[in-house]
């Protein structure tokens, strides 16, 4: 991390800044995961129901893409539906290690029938596209592959 961006406020809003988490051993591959705001959750391998980093990392895709697509429609109507499934396949190989791929995200929304509703149906196709190619931080730090410095302190 540069000097500069250490020194930018935390925020957790849609504007630019810095963002953090911190993640606290609370047994064996179980960790509370707290941000700046002092909001938690857990994480674990997969043998509780609690998520596991996977399904947090396909969790942000879709919500990040949510959050962008229901901002956007709902200013023309309040859906009726709005669901949204993200998917993928975890692969391995030699040269590259653990990965996934064959990511989607699939949505699933509906609006009230009316003018309102014809022009939120209108913008949907619009919205999901713009969060795509250019709204969504995290799908967008995933397609570019953004570069991961892990170090010791």
């Amino acid at each position: 991390m540069t000097d500069a961006a250490s020194t930018e406020p935390e925020t957790g809003g849609t504007g630019p800044g810095h963002r953090s988490v911190t993640l606290t051993r609370t047994s064996r591959g179980e960790f509370e995961v707290t941000n700046a705001r002092g909001g938690t959750i857990h994480i674990g391998t997969g043998e509780s129901d609690d998520f596991t980093p996977v399904e947090l990392l396909l969790t942000a895709i879709a919500g990040c893409s949510a959050v962008d697509v229901d901002f956007i429609t709902a200013k023309r109507a309040e859906p009726t539906e709005f669901t949204v499934v993200s998917e993928g396949d975890k692969a391995k190989s030699s040269e590259k290690g653990n990965y996934m791929e064959d990511l989607e995200v699939t949505f699933r929304v509906r609006f009230p029938e009316g003018p309102e509703g014809d022009k939120a149906r209108e913008m949907l196709p619009r919205s999901i596209a713009q969060s795509h190619d250019r709204l969504c931080t995290v799908s967008r730090t995933v397609q570019l592959g953004t570069p991961i410095t892990m170090r010791e302190d």
